[in-house]
């Protein structure tokens, strides 16, 4: 039972492994998509693109914030596994304890990792009001345009009738 034990717990801390390398790599995907977010606000036409990559990241974010709660739950699930292996061996139960322990520092990762979508949601929110009011500003300022080459046009128009008038 205890080596059947050690090899399940060695199964367990490879896994846990790995699952720490796909979160340093989600967080690093997080933090590029923000770095492209940034960059993409600096642009003058955020229009269209800043709609279809506020889709994306959102896309993106969800796909990440699942891909982590079926981790943990995986997690969780291999947890009680040891619980009830861990009757058996008093070797068991101290690995699991180390397990239980490393279980909450995920939780408390993932947590933060949505705290962060939720920041950058808001942040995509911001910055799509923001062109919003830049599309508005836009269309009055070529109102703006349209009647002021109108006015100069009938100023020409006028000018040229006395012109021919003299």
């Amino acid at each position: 039972d205890r080596d059947t034990d050690k090899k399940r717990i060695e199964e367990l801390l490879e896994e846990n492994m790995v699952l720490e390398i796909a979160q340093k790599q989600s967080m690093n995907e997080s933090a590029h998509l923000g770095w492209e977010l940034e960059q993409l606000s600096k642009s003058t036409d955020l229009a269209d693109s800043e709609k279809s990559f506020v889709f994306e990241l959102n896309e993106c974010a969800s796909s990440l914030i699942l891909k982590l709660e079926k981790d943990n739950q995986s997690l969780q699930n291999t947890i009680q596994e040891l619980r009830d292996a861990s009757l058996t061996s008093r070797e068991s139960s101290l690995k699991f304890v180390e397990l239980e322990k490393e279980n909450q520092q995920l939780s408390k990762k993932i947590e933060k990792l949505q705290n962060q979508i939720e920041k950058e949601k808001q942040s995509n929110q911001d910055l799509e009001t923001l062109s919003e009011e830049l599309i508005k500003d836009k269309e009055q300022l070529q109102v703006v345009v349209e009647t002021l080459k109108a006015d100069k046009d009938r100023q020409i128009k006028d000018l040229k009738q006395e012109n021919d008038h003299l």
